[in-house]
């Protein structure tokens, strides 16, 4: 039987930009434009204004960014590019995932105090390892499908 793993040991979550995917979806998108350009013999503005939205993969494949997630013993920390932030444990009353339209899962912190925080994104572990994590440590999540959340 898998050991689950003790609060105390804590749980680190971290990915970088560059990823497998990216590359092939850029690599592709991009493929698809020159393809445009020298078959079909598009319009250059056209070609262009379809490259606008690769501009960022292309940025991140650069870039490479490294994002994260850190849970400790009575801490949250997440981090992505220059953004950064952290909760404690204590003040958390729960975790909601949400599944989105486009099959993305957003993670939020909902605080004892009313008060609520997005965690980013590329921070965000996978959902089931997420929610593993938090309710080892005693936090309650809750699991909203499809939801404008």
């Amino acid at each position: 039987m898998p050991e689950t793993p003790s609060p105390a040991a804590g749980y680190s979550f971290s990915r970088r930009g560059r990823s497998p995917a990216a590359m092939l979806a850029t690599g592709v998108w991009l493929a698809v434009l020159l393809l445009l350009w020298l078959l079909l013999d598009a319009a250059v503005l056209l070609v262009i204004l379809l490259a606008l939205p690769v501009v960022p993969a292309l940025l991140d494949l650069i870039r490479n960014p490294l994002s994260g997630l850190m849970l400790s013993g009575n801490r949250i920390e997440w981090f992505t590019g220059g953004l950064t932030g952290k909760a404690e444990l204590g003040e958390i009353d729960r975790v909601r995932f949400d599944t989105r339209w486009d099959f993305s899962v957003r993670a939020t912190l909902i605080l004892r105090s009313g008060k609520r925080i997005r965690l980013p994104q590329e921070a965000t572990p996978p959902h089931a390892e997420a929610d593993a994590a938090f309710q080892a440590r005693g936090i309650k999540t809750e699991r909203h499908h499809f939801t404008a959340f």
